[in-house]
């Protein structure tokens, strides 16, 4: 059964049902308006974490000086009135600001809509001074107009504090380094290891062949070291009249004939960055004076990566080295002294019986000969009671230089005792040996001594050869084999040469 409905009934209907449709619709806006609401609450208060765990402060103001935004460590860092919080201040008002400057700069950013950085400092409430630094920027709106500013505050404090030792270490460092009495140079060699990073493009760069390939490039990396700065003591080591001389490229002109080695080593070390911290050089002063220096290295702190401030200082060691040098001529000379005979200057018999050993090892080992002349001066005691001992001395030394011009090493001659020589012949067989005998009984005889004192005596000799190995196998039995042959011959008839394998026959 369908019910009627009257006009005025179904109007109310329709309106009934729109009054629905607005409450959802209302029901939706308010859900939405909800959500929005709480989005902003979240992002409000992400800024504010955001802000209050900033490194910095951070306040905003408007055009009237309102602080409308702060976080907690600008808070923290203004003296801020204890009765009043800082978000009902006024920055214009402000005493510690006012007295900065800081609100003359605010000012002055909304007038040229630019950003400002400014250093200031003030006392926070806890009595410390700090050094502040304020970035100070206006906040344009979209019709181009500044509608507030703001500032990003940075406690620069400890930077300024690490500046100011900075500063101070750079000038007790440059202090030390002018007064110091060691020669001392720094230099910069951070554009040669930019250059040389480019040459080394690919693995199997080999930067020493390319040196040597390409000499001129040495020359060309030097100068791109750069002088810094050197000492007194470095210019009176180079014997320069200030340091002028040595300020910017490297100056190429006081290495003097090492640099082409020296330079290579220093170009390669830059390259790997392994500055070589100590090693003995010798340079060549303006004045042309070659001088022996000690070089330590030191690349400073913090410049490891560029090697731009390398601090080098040379410790003149020139009258060591001499010192050294005169030490080991000295000990040279001293045992030379102690090998030889002090009255002709020829070997003594200690040296002999020395180095005869290890000649005989290596003829043994070389399967080489090697003789031995034995020889004595006939009747030499006639000469003696003739001229006298100081005389006959002479004689002998005379002899020995007779016998010395005959020889060239590696042959030697012995002053064995008194008028008794012997001639040492490394590599000389029987036959050589008798022709080497041969000569000096030649020289000796056709000379004329003690001419010097006024006088004119002549001499002969006799000679017994024997050699190794024919004739014996160690020092011994090969100078006994000799003198033996000297005495056997000498039995015979004087002036004549023996040979020790006459002796069994």
């Amino acid at each position: 059964m369908v019910k009627n409905i009257s006009p005025s009934q179904n109007d109310l209907l329709i309106e009934l049902g729109k009054l629905r449709r607005q409450k959802t619709e209302m029901e939706t806006l308010q859900k939405r308006c909800q959500q929005t609401e709480a989005t902003l609450k979240a992002i409000e208060e992400r800024n504010r974490l955001l802000g209050d765990s900033a490194p910095f402060g951070i306040f905003t103001a408007d055009l009237k000086g309102r602080i409308s935004g702060l976080n907690r460590n600008i808070q923290k860092m203004l003296p801020w009135l204890a009765d009043q919080h800082p978000g009902s201040m006024n920055i214009f008002e402000f005493q510690p600001l006012i007295d900065s400057g800081v609100g003359d700069d605010i000012r002055r950013c909304w007038k040229i809509k630019q950003s400002i950085i400014r250093d200031y400092s003030c006392i926070d409430n806890d009595g410390n001074c700090l050094a502040l630094r304020f970035h100070i920027s206006p906040v344009i709106d979209s019709s181009g107009d500044v509608s507030e500013v703001l500032a990003f505050v940075e406690n620069a404090t400890n930077l300024k504090l690490a500046q100011a030792a900075a500063e101070q270490s750079e000038q007790r460092y440059h202090l030390l380094f002018q007064s110091a009495p060691i020669a001392m140079i720094e230099r910069d060699a951070s554009e040669l290891k930019a250059y040389l990073q480019q040459l080394h493009q690919s693995d199997d760069f080999n930067l020493s062949h390319y040196l040597r390939q390409h000499p001129e490039e040495v020359r060309h990396c030097m100068s791109l070291i750069k002088t810094v700065d050197c000492n007194a003591a470095f210019c009176e080591l180079m014997e320069a009249p200030d340091k002028d001389f040595f300020m910017g490229e490297f100056p190429l002109a006081s290495l003097g004939s090492e640099f082409q080695q020296m330079a290579e080593e220093v170009i390669l070390m830059v390259a790997q960055g392994m500055i070589r911290r100590e090693r003995e050089q010798t340079i060549q002063t303006l004045k042309g004076n070659r001088k022996s220096v000690l070089v330590r290295s030191l690349v400073l702190a913090g410049h490891e990566d560029t090697l731009s401030r390398i601090v080098i200082s040379l410790v003149d060691i020139t009258l060591r080295k001499e010192a050294e040098e005169a030490l080991r001529s000295s000990e040279r000379r001293f045992r030379e002294q102690a090998l030889r005979d002090n009255l002709t200057s020829l070997y003594n018999q200690r040296f002999l019986y020395q180095s005869l050993t290890a000649l005989i090892q290596t003829a043994k080992n070389k399967q080489t000969p090697l003789s031995l002349l034995f020889m004595d001066l006939d009747n030499f005691k006639q000469v003696v009671d003739t001229h006298g001992h100081l005389n006959g001395s002479y004689v002998i030394q005379e002899v020995a230089a007779t016998i010395r011009n005959t020889l060239e090493s590696p042959a030697y001659a012995v002053a064995y005792a008194g008028d008794e020589f012997v001639v040492v012949l490394p590599g000389s067989n029987l036959y050589q040996a008798a022709s080497k005998a041969s000569q000096i009984q030649s020289q000796i005889k056709t000379s004329v001594y003690l001419r010097s004192k006024g006088k004119a005596v002549q001499l002969q000799a006799s000679c017994g050869i024997a050699t190794f190995p024919e004739h014996a196998a160690d020092t011994d039995s090969l100078l006994a084999a000799a003198d033996q042959a000297l005495f056997s011959i000498k039995k015979i008839g004087k002036g004549a040469i023996g040979y020790y394998k006459n002796i069994d026959q």
